[in-house]
């Protein structure tokens, strides 16, 4: 029961997915990038891993921080060990992040799964053990036949419903498209994806993150009018006085927040202020799978439910122990890429999705990916 160590594998593995400068992912030509694979070890052999991209988990981190609190420890004790992680963020210069508390969690919640041949989410208090999936589509782009008009994106969603998505959600136009963001623009492709789907199936948006007050505000009571779900992101999220504004001038629910800090302490005060409708929380946004089932439990106190950001076994798992979380995100999806063939390190997909739209949660210990260890090990870099 007691971690002996904790290790770092860094490993090249090919993708058709690129990023750009606010890290939204867009299709391209095939190429490799490095990923890193977080392991923790136990005395008595048992181990637990989750994945990230290396400068997460860099050695000066690893050796300064993780290892630190982690060693010598008992891997049950996973409250304490986030508390104390999280603790040595003040200290560390900007340096240990969430993204780096979360792996680390994700890790040990998977170890102990492994350890007691359990899912997860069972040992998480299981709620279901599928949910409904929405198509989570890639911002647009200015590729023919991609994501580059209104019309793209409504034949893209007339797709999306035949291989049984029950919602969408659009990622509108974004630098560095070179016309955007353009509330007008959104507005179209919006109209064109309702006309493709018809007037009661269930579509959301996350736009341009940096509109102004006035732009957001015309957005918003444009989906009104279009029966939009939610709006989600159009201005800063680091202005919660704009958020509570633009929150009392709309109908449509406001959802929120993805991409500000301060984990569910900050949600908290989200939703004490009415910043939001609908809560967000994500197992990379606030530090891991421990504070994002915390702000799951507080959103349920308040009657909110809480939407979890992003795909993945581990948000997979959030969800399937949630029941204030209407949807699981799978994504992101475009045109030019399958989703379904999933990722080269991995055996098989941690979220297949049936004809009708619901993924079901692998029955397999622990965070339930099917890790290919041997193609790991050939292909590593470091």
């Amino acid at each position: 029961m007691i971690i002996t160590d904790v290790s770092v594998s860094v490993f090249s593995t090919t993708t058709r997915r690129h990023s750009d400068s606010a890290g939204h992912g867009h299709p391209g030509p095939a190429h490799k990038v490095q990923q890193a694979m977080l392991t923790i070890n136990t005395e008595d052999g048992h181990q637990g891993y989750s994945f990230c991209p290396p400068e997460i988990v860099r050695p000066h981190i690893l050796e300064k921080f993780v290892k630190k609190v982690l060693i010598g420890q008992d891997y049950r004790d996973r409250e304490r060990l986030w508390q104390d992680l999280a603790h040595w963020q003040r200290g560390s210069a900007a340096q240990l992040t969430d993204r780096t508390l979360a792996v680390v969690d994700c890790a040990l919640w998977d170890l102990a799964g492994r350890t007691l041949n359990q899912p997860v989410y069972k040992l998480l208090g299981g709620y279901r053990d599928k949910m409904p999936a929405y198509g989570s589509i890639m911002c647009g782009d200015e590729l023919e036949g991609g994501l580059a008009t209104p019309e793209d994106y409504a034949r893209f969603a007339e797709k999306l419903v035949k291989r049984g998505y029950k919602g969408i959600k659009l990622h509108t136009w974004m630098p560095p498209v070179s016309w955007a963001p353009n509330v007008k623009m959104d507005l179209k492709a919006c109209a064109a994806v309702r006309e493709a789907v018809g007037p009661d199936f269930s579509l959301m948006i996350d736009a341009f993150h940096w509109y102004s007050r006035a732009d957001a505000l015309a957005l918003g009571r444009g989906l009104e009018q279009l029966g939009f779900d939610w709006i989600e992101e159009p201005l800063d999220e680091q202005s919660l006085s704009s958020y509570k504004w633009l929150a009392d001038n709309l109908e449509i629910p406001v959802l929120g927040p993805e991409s500000a800090a301060g984990k569910h302490w900050h949600r908290a005060e989200w939703v004490r202020f009415g910043a939001c409708d609908i809560l967000r929380t994500g197992v990379n946004d606030v530090g891991g799978i421990t504070p994002a089932i915390k702000t799951m439990r507080m959103a349920e106190c308040f009657g909110m439910n809480c939407e979890v950001h992003g795909n993945t076994a581990m948000n997979l798992h959030v969800v399937a122990a949630s029941k204030n979380c209407r949807w699981y995100e799978r994504g992101l999806l475009h045109p030019f890429l399958e989703y379904d063939d999933g990722f080269d390190y991995l055996k098989s997909l941690s979220d297949p999705m049936d004809e009708d739209g619901f993924v079901q949660v692998p029955d397999r210990p622990g965070l339930g990916e099917d890790i290919d260890f041997d193609f790991i090990e050939n292909n590593r870099v470091q």
